[in-house]
């Protein structure tokens, strides 16, 4: 069975209907959805309907904080992650606020345990991007032996950890559309990027894909008509930062 994983839409059709259609040809069979589905970009109401209907089938969705914020925006903006908030809530009807609002935090699927960003607390929203962060997500898990691998987003960076020999966590830079083994016997956790809003200075939006019965993942670089994206975000009247990063990938 292939598993799609795809984080970080931020509200980004083009790149979302990228990677869902290059995750088909691939021979994707089912979806995860790991967070931020909306915020920063400009047709949040397009990609829910999206969500909404892999929703009614079986993929697995959860909660970020780009989703919290959008059900309950800050009474006052205190930094340019949360200054979409508020209009992205406007855009959003009562139903679709309530979708966001139920989403888990973590979900676990087999030996599969999805989260938004580090699963040691995840409603604090920690970020990993290292050895250290990448070992305390890790070891949140250890009460659930079943679980091998920790897929999670927030980061907008593609980055593969495993547990070695020792204690600590080895960081492994994944090259795109080449399969990594990823053996059951030893633990995994993979951060897969970002759909909507890449930050590694290539505009190609981001999303990996787990072949569970090989044991394998590949992370995966889509082109789309970014620039597309970027001139919604402007007609929108968002800030226009958040569309020159579209064009830049920064």
């Amino acid at each position: 069975m292939k598993l799609a994983l795809l984080s970080d839409i931020h509200a980004n059709i083009q790149a979302f209907d990228a990677c869902l259609n290059h995750a088909r040809t691939q021979g994707a069979q089912q979806f995860a959805l790991l967070g931020d589905l909306v915020g920063y970009g400009a047709d949040p109401l397009a990609v829910l309907d999206r969500v909404q209907t892999l929703a009614d089938g079986d993929a697995l969705i959860i909660k970020g904080n780009h989703d919290e914020m959008a059900v309950t925006p800050p009474a006052d903006v205190q930094h340019v992650g949360s200054s979409t908030a508020a209009w992205t809530h406007a855009q959003l009807s009562a139903e679709q606020h309530s979708f966001l609002d139920r989403l888990p935090l973590t979900l676990q699927q087999g030996p599969v345990l999805l989260v938004h960003a580090s699963l040691n607390a995840p409603e604090r929203w920690r970020y990993v991007t290292d050895e250290r962060s990448a070992s305390a997500s890790l070891d949140a898990a250890a009460d659930k032996p079943e679980v091998r691998y920790v897929f999670g987003g927030h980061v907008h960076h593609q980055t593969l950890y495993y547990r070695g020999v020792g204690a600590g966590l080895m960081p492994f830079k994944p090259t795109p559309g080449v399969a990594v083994p990823v053996p059951r016997h030893r633990h995994w956790l993979a951060t897969v990027g970002s759909v909507g809003q890449p930050r590694d200075g290539n505009p190609q939006a981001m999303y990996a894909l787990f072949d569970l019965d090989k044991s394998q993942l590949t992370f995966q670089r889509v082109s789309y008509d970014h620039h597309a994206a970027a001139a919604a975000i402007r007609r929108a009247g968002l800030p226009a930062y958040f569309a020159d990063r579209l064009e830049t990938g920064q």
